[in-house]
């Protein structure tokens, strides 16, 4: 990839749960078009190791638990403390809890854990973005909602409580740093295999792949993280200079419609 095709030549990224799944490609996907990336996880071992697929020269490791303000804002100040500054934030670590349907078999620390996780570590993780980036006048700041950020049914309770919160915290935070020509957005994707969803799901590879396509409206595609990561791509991008406070749905159309209404069936044999 030439420079003049490189989309964030110059840049430099944070993302926070980058040692596997989604945030892993993203970071990848980045680093291929010019930027400095931190990775940002819990998972050391599997952190370093995503540094050295994509060069120590273009990145580096940062242990961080999202939960913890303390982490959170060493891994932005080493990112500024190494490349000079934050042009990025990918806030994208997130857990799941059990998969337990009924609400009365649910156990409160299951639920506080996820929402910790995956809101208090958002905010946290944008609030320290911010700290650097409103000085300097710019800046991209991305979250990885979910579907479930718009629907009910498609996860748990807590799952789903978090999920809605990133997208309201994505367009309040986005009226807020609009001022300062900071965008904010999110991102929210359908399932696909990763180690979130294997594990929530309970099947893996290709097993999960066909029950998703199965379920899904969009038919031929099969969504996977290369496609998140090319959507967060475009989103911390100079091709989308005016967009803020939007939800992007990466899910075929499944979160727009009601299967169950049948309106638009084709015969099998067309």
């Amino acid at each position: 990839m030439t420079s003049s095709t490189r989309r964030l030549e110059g840049k430099v990224a944070l993302i926070t749960g980058a040692a596997s799944g989604i945030g892993e490609c993203t970071a990848k996907l980045f680093a291929e078009h010019g930027a400095k990336v931190v990775i940002a996880d819990i998972q050391d071992q599997l952190g370093q190791a995503v540094c050295e697929s994509i060069g120590t020269s273009n990145s580096i490791y940062v242990h961080c638990d999202v939960t913890n303000e303390e982490h959170v804002k060493n891994a932005v100040d080493t990112a500024v403390s190494t490349y000079g500054k934050l042009d990025i934030m990918f806030c994208n670590a997130g857990i799941a809890d059990p998969n337990k349907p009924r609400i009365v078999d649910n156990e409160k620390t299951d639920f506080e854990r996820v929402l910790s996780v995956n809101i208090t570590g958002v905010f946290l993780s944008m609030k320290h973005a911010a700290r650097v980036m409103v000085p300097a006048r710019s800046g991209s700041i991305i979250s990885t909602a979910s579907l479930s950020s718009n629907i009910g049914g498609a996860a748990s309770h807590a799952y789903c409580a978090a999920k809605h919160a990133v997208a309201g915290l994505t367009k309040n935070l986005a009226v807020e740093l609009g001022q300062f020509g900071i965008r904010v957005n999110c991102l929210s994707p359908y399932a696909m295999v990763t180690p979130l969803a294997t594990s929530f799901v309970g099947l893996e590879g290709e097993a999960l792949e066909t029950v998703m396509n199965l379920l899904g409206n969009l038919k031929g595609p099969t969504l996977r993280t290369d496609d998140v990561a090319k959507a967060a791509l475009f989103l911390v991008s100079g091709e989308s200079q005016y967009i803020s406070g939007q939800n992007l749905f990466i899910d075929g159309g499944f979160g727009i419609v009601n299967p169950s209404f049948n309106m638009f069936k084709y015969p099998e044999n067309l």
